[in-house]
C-alpha cells in the first residue's frame, strides 16, 4: 500500500488525549464525522492496561443497527499503520475493527461489537 496513512473513526475513549498520549505517544489531528447505520451501548471493561489508560470502567461500543437514521457522533483521525496497530491493541477482544461509511460520504476503520 503506498498511502502511509489510515483513518480512524472514533466514538469513545480513543478520542481522549490521555489515551492518545498513551496509546501513540502524540495527540491526533481529527474531524467531527458520524457512523451512518449503527447503535451505540455499553461495555463493561476489565483489561488493567486498558483500565489504566482510559480512566473508564465503561466504554461505548456500537453495533449496525440497520437503520441509515441512526448515527454515532465521533471524530476521524489520519493515522500511521504502525498507529492502527497500537490501536488494535488498546481495545479489548469484546471489539473487532472494520470498515464503515461515515457521514461525511467517506469511510473509515472502526472498532465495532464483536
Amino acid at each position: 500500500m503506498s498511502d502511509a496513512t489510515e483513518r480512524l473513526f472514533s466514538y469513545g475513549t480513543l478520542q481522549q488525549e490521555n489515551v492518545q498520549i498513551a496509546t501513540f505517544g502524540r495527540l491526533l489531528k481529527g474531524a467531527p464525522d458520524a457512523l451512518v447505520g449503527f447503535r451505540q451501548a455499553l461495555v463493561e471493561i476489565t483489561d488493567p492496561d486498558v483500565l489504566a489508560k482510559s480512566g473508564k470502567r465503561f466504554h461505548p461500543i456500537v453495533a449496525p443497527s440497520g437503520d441509515d437514521a441512526d448515527r454515532v457522533d465521533g471524530t476521524v483521525f489520519e493515522i500511521s499503520p504502525a498507529e492502527l496497530a497500537a490501536a488494535d491493541a488498546y481495545e479489548v477482544d469484546d471489539y473487532a475493527r472494520v470498515e464503515a461509511r461515515l457521514a461525511s460520504g467517506g469511510a473509515a476503520w472502526v472498532y465495532v461489537k464483536r
